[in-house]
């Protein structure tokens, strides 16, 4: 688990879908009055990109990310980002 990267939901692309709270399976999210809410952000896997890829309206984006693609598996096992 990892304090160096977490979720960041860019509110203006948000469009509700709850995707990221469904798909995470680390506790990460939480369905807010409106929009998903980061609860959880010590629960997020360094290096995982799994909520980011399912997000229809590529509004999430991560605290720690240098921009550079990972290598290999983060091993998180969300299967959406190639563990």
């Amino acid at each position: 688990m990892s304090k160096n990267w977490y979720p960041v939901i860019n509110e203006d692309n948000c469009i509700e879908c709850g995707s990221c709270v469904n798909y995470c399976k680390h506790g990460v999210y939480e369905k807010g009055q409106d929009k998903p809410v980061v609860v959880n952000p010590e629960g997020c896997i360094e290096g995982c990109h799994g909520c980011q890829s399912i997000c229809p309206a590529e509004a999430i984006t991560y605290f720690g990310d240098n921009g550079e693609k990972p290598s290999g598996s983060c091993g998180c096992g969300c299967g959406g980002c190639g563990c």
